[in-house]
Order: structure tokens, then C-alpha cells, then sequence
């Protein structure tokens, strides 16, 4: 099935398009000091508030730090907690909806409603009344997106493995008296693995997403360490004097998350083609 998988995602452009764009930002991630000479964090007062031009290509900010240079170590930090998120997102969402969908019954009804709870909450929400009793840093960001994001790939899970465990190979296997680990993680979670992927790849988008909202308000990755969130927030104090400071990193944010919505929408389309008619 994965050759088909393959063969499938090369002739499909979105999700080409999307990890293209990707491959790029994560090359830019990791060569970012040989991309710039001058570093995100050295101020020049002298040349604050400087438009774009041949020495700057986006412009300095207000305290005359060059704004290509903390975009390109943005990104860094961007794809960062998107990937470290979404790992956190994936083991417990993974886990919480193999148990529940297999085990069923009490152990269902107590993990869902529980579940429930969780969604009532708007999840930016609920992240920044998390955030605000802890120290606004990128790992408490990483770990506290991770945290509070996974109630709605459980759900996912937890319907896949419903239908999984109905087949004939499980009961076949459960007959047998091969241990229920046995079944979980070499039968069921194969045949689930492609939505949660999907879902995986458009939760890097969100993270960043959030990430960025909760740098904006002063309570993601703090200052003087480069975010494109906490770019944009000097840049709205200086929005009709200095317009790049919020036009380049809102495009390095807008091009970042519709590249992994292309390659999730891609990969949807890639592992059931019927989500394409």
C-alpha cells in the first residue's frame, strides 16, 4: 500500500507544492547564519526604522535590528514548536484514542468525557489561561500547545480503531489469545496511521499559528530571541511608518502554515482518494 501511497502523492501538486515549500523553510531553519551577516539580536540605533534596501532587504525595526535576520532565525523557532507540538499532540492523542476505541465501555465513557470537557474550552483560550501561570519561554509554549491540543485527534483515533477493530483480522487475532499490546500496536495502529498523519501535519500549521498569536500578545517566545510573532508586535506600534516590520512577518507566517495545509490536504487526498471526488 505505501508504494501506492507514493506513486499517488507524485502525481499529486498540492501536496508537492506544500513540502516543497516546507523543504525550503527547514533548509532556511538550518543554515540560517550563513543566510545573513547581521545577527537578530545586535541593535544599531543609529539605523533604526530603515526601509528595505540592498544592506537590509527587509528593513531594520525600532531598535535597528535587521528584520530578514530575525525572520530567517524565526523560522527556526516556528518550525521548532510546530514539530515539537505536534509530537506531543500525536503520543497522547494516539494513545488516549487506541484505548478508548479498543477497550471500550467504562474505560471508553470516562477517556471521552473527559474528552468532551476538553473541547468545550476554545483551545487558544485555554492555552493562554494555562500560559499566564507559567513562564512565557518556547519550551513552556512547545509543551503547553502540546498539552492542551490533542482531544480532537483522540476522537479521530478513537473512530478509526471503532472500525478497525470490528474486522475480521482483529477477532481472528483476539481468538488466537495474542496480548492485547500485540493487537493494538502491530494490528490496529498500522491501519490507523494514515489520518493521524493527516491531522499531524495540519496541527504544525496550528502550532505555529499559536505560537505566533500567544508571541504577539507578549506571552509566546520572549524578546530579545527572535519570533515572528513578537516581530509583529513592534511592528504595530510603527504600522503606518514602518509597514514591513508587519508585512514580512505576517507572509513568512501566511506562506509557513499554507504550505503544511497544502501538504496535509495533499496527503488526505493521497491516502483516500474519495476525499477528492
Amino acid at each position: 500500500m505505501w508504494k501506492i501511497y507514493l506513486a499517488r502523492f507524485k502525481r499529486n501538486k498540492l501536496a508537492l507544492t506544500g513540502l516543497s515549500i516546507i523543504s525550503v523553510l527547514t533548509l532556511i531553519a538550518i543554515f540560517a547564519p550563513y543566510l545573513t551577516q547581521y545577527s537578530p539580536i545586535e541593535q544599531n540605533l543609529l539605523e533604526r526604522l530603515q526601509p528595505p534596501s540592498a544592506k537590509h532587504f527587509f528593513g531594520t525595526d525600532d531598535l535597528g535590528r535587521d528584520v530578514f535576520s530575525r525572520i530567517v532565525y524565526g523560522t527556526r523557532v516556528s518550525i521548532s514548536v510546530g514539530l515539537v507540538a505536534v509530537s506531543i499532540i500525536v503520543l497522547i492523542g494516539t494513545a488516549v484514542g487506541l484505548i478508548s476505541g479498543y477497550f471500550g465501555k467504562k474505560i471508553d465513557l470516562v477517556l471521552m468525557r473527559f474528552v468532551d470537557i476538553m473541547l468545550c474550552f476554545p483551545t487558544f483560550f485555554l492555552i493562554l489561561m494555562v500560559i499566564a501561570f507559567l513562564e512565557p519561554n518556547i519550551y513552556n509554549v512547545m509543551i503547553v500547545i502540546g498539552l492542551t491540543s490533542w482531544s480532537g485527534l483522540a476522537r479521530l483515533v478513537r473512530g478509526e480503531c471503532l472500525a478497525v477493530r470490528e474486522r475480521e483480522y482483529i477477532q481472528a487475532a483476539q481468538v488466537l489469545g495474542l496480548a492485547r499490546r500485540r493487537i493494538l500496536f502491530v494490528h490496529i495502529l498500522p491501519n490507523v496511521i494514515a489520518p493521524i498523519i493527516v491531522s499531524a501535519t495540519l496541527g504544525v500549521g496550528s502550532a505555529i499559528l499559536i505560537e505566533s498569536g500567544l508571541s504577539f500578545l507578549g506571552l509566546g517566545v520572549q524578546p530579545p530571541i527572535p519570533s515572528w510573532g513578537n516581530i509583529l508586535t513592534s511592528g504595530k506600534d510603527y504600522i503606518y511608518l514602518a509597514w514591513w516590520l508587519s508585512l514580512f512577518p505576517g507572509m513568512a507566517i501566511l506562506v509557513t502554515v499554507l504550505s503544511y495545509n497544502l501538504l496535509g490536504e495533499g496527503l488526505r487526498d493521497v491516502f483516500d482518494p474519495r476525499m477528492s471526488e
